[in-house]
């Protein structure tokens, strides 16, 4: 059996993390869409697609109280999931669902947020030969393409409901043509950069369903400083009680 390692989840010292190595770890990326994602008053639920060990959730729920609904198709990862809600005593507001995220949406209730860190390469595109099946589910659009993770998302959004996502500058455009395909109006885009000087590696992005046109193009985001240690920004992301 695969050994299970907890973890505190980044500097948050009331909030633990069980990970397995041989599946997918929740990385920056995931911290940024937490981060990113819209929260406001209107708010009535949260629905993660393919939130994997939960790690989505477990962050969201240090920004509201609101119900958060994890859909994840891989059952070990969902048995992971569980256990990190239970962990953190979050089952009053977080539920983990197994489940395809095609199938879930069509009998979903409307909500007013999908977040979605997606798989950002294609079936046959590389990012690393010697996945496992758990990894490639997570990496590789193999169980889910973008287009039906929006298409999904536009199913079970509610009038003015935003959808954000994370992933590769590279598709940018792609994502946005499948937005609009799908009624989703791209309302803001962030570009995120590894340190000043570099090219943006990632990027996130949210839209809004039925939403009127204009998008705004946020401030960089720099993931390091020059020295490699994490900005000021991703440690406050992170937790850390940063003094200005």
């Amino acid at each position: 059996m695969t050994k299970e390692v907890t973890n505190y989840l980044l500097a948050y010292e009331n909030m633990k993390i069980i990970q397995r190595k041989d599946m997918f770890n929740f990385s920056l990326d995931t911290v940024l869409l937490a981060n990113f994602c819209t929260i406001n008053k209107d708010l009535n639920c949260i629905v993660d697609f393919g939130t994997n060990n939960a790690a989505i959730p477990l962050l969201l729920s240090k920004r509201t109280a609101k119900p958060i609904i994890g859909i994840e198709i891989q059952k070990d990862a969902v048995v992971l999931a569980r256990k990190n809600v239970e962990l953190n005593q979050l089952n009053n507001q977080i539920e983990i669902i197994q489940d395809d995220i095609k199938n879930y949406v069509k009998n979903g209730k409307k909500t007013k947020l999908v977040v979605c860190n997606p798989p950002f390469f294609k079936v046959g595109e590389k990012s690393n030969l010697n996945e496992n099946e758990y990894l490639q589910i997570a990496r590789h659009e193999i169980k889910i393409s973008l287009e039906e993770i929006v298409r999904s998302a536009s199913m079970i959004l509610d009038n003015k409901g935003r959808f954000a996502m994370v992933h590769r500058p590279d598709r940018m455009i792609e994502i946005i043509n499948c937005m609009q395909k799908y009624d989703i109006e791209p309302k803001r885009i962030r570009f995120v950069y590894p340190k000043f000087g570099k090219e943006s590696h990632i990027f996130l992005i949210e839209g809004m369903y039925k939403g009127n046109k204009g998008i705004k193009i946020e401030q960089p985001l720099y993931a390091h400083e020059e020295d490699g240690s994490y900005s000021k920004e991703v440690r406050k992301m992170f937790g850390e009680d940063i003094n200005e």
